[in-house]
């Protein structure tokens, strides 16, 4: 249900004797180190590790505005809506790289975004090659692709965590469980298969985007 560090002896360090594991809340920072409520610990360097607002948070902090003037963030305002964590409707030209939707944080993220970037460079390819300057995806197929990852989420115990998967780390940011967790090779045929037929749920059109 949520992420396991398992990676560069992260559990082994807190056995360590010269390590402490201080779990009050920081009242301030002094010269020497900081002070909780439990009192003072001397520093040597602090490291502000803040978190972060997975999978959304970059996105929201640009004031990206749609058709009509749109804002991203009103869109998304229960939860991301895209079409294979690609695109999202409304947002002609658009294209996200390893989003929500997408295997994303829940695969090996450099083989994710290589894939992406690989299928949206043949993507605006195909684009420049047909004459066309418009690319978004129809309203039907992101609801049904938001709609399908939803259900294979549900499938899993990921939904009932309390993790950053599902935004649980932002107060106030809705809990919507975001990566595609049905796997990195189905996903990647589904894209192909999207490709192969045309950009199947995708509305391609000319003239000014």
């Amino acid at each position: 249900m949520k992420r396991l560090v398992l990676e560069i002896d992260y559990y082994d360090t807190f056995n360590r004797p010269n390590v402490d594991l201080v779990t009050t809340p920081i009242e301030r920072i002094e010269p020497a180190g900081i002070r909780t409520a439990d009192g003072s610990c001397e520093l040597d360097t602090l490291v502000l590790a803040t978190g972060f607002d997975a999978l959304t948070g970059a996105l929201l902090k640009i004031d990206i505005r749609g058709r009509g003037g749109r804002r991203l963030h009103d869109k998304w305002a229960a939860g991301p809506r895209t079409y294979l964590g690609i695109s999202t409707h409304g947002f002609p030209n658009l294209f996200v790289v390893a989003g929500p939707g997408s295997p994303s944080v829940i695969s090996n993220v450099v083989v994710s975004i290589e894939q992406h970037v690989e299928w949206i460079s043949d993507h605006i390819a195909h684009l420049a090659k047909h004459g066309l300057t418009r690319s978004e995806p129809a309203p039907a197929d992101e609801d049904a692709w938001v709609e399908h990852v939803n259900e294979v989420a549900n499938a899993t115990l990921y939904p009932t965590g309390n993790s950053w998967y599902l935004g649980a780390n932002v107060p106030g940011k809705p809990r919507v469980f975001m990566p595609y967790i049905g796997g990195v090779g189905r996903y990647r045929q589904i894209c192909a298969d999207v490709a192969t037929d045309g950009y199947r749920g995708f509305e391609l059109s000319g003239g000014n985007p």
